[in-house]
């Protein structure tokens, strides 16, 4: 995936202000190795589609689903729909 210098910095902004257990295995991959996540309009949250992916640290159950809220992965999820 191609970012702008624009996305590039926001994102690396994002990565310094935050601890990643999986050491960022997300951007490292260009995106590739990434867990399902949907932007619903929300800036602190996303809806996490990886039902078996418990022990991520960022995953928030509720009800009978989960959110997100990696803000990496929110921002991804916002900005790119991936």
């Amino acid at each position: 995936m191609e970012l702008t210098k624009e996305h590039t910095e926001q994102i690396e902004g994002i990565m310094s202000s935050m601890d990643c257990q999986k050491d960022f295995k997300c951007y490292k991959s260009d995106f590739d190795s990434i867990c399902r996540a949907v932007h619903r309009g929300l800036d602190t949250l996303a809806d996490c589609c990886d039902h078996g992916n418990t022990a991520c640290a960022f995953r928030v159950p509720f009800g009978r689903g989960a959110f997100c809220r990696c803000p990496l992965r929110i921002y991804i999820a916002k900005h790119f729909k991936k």
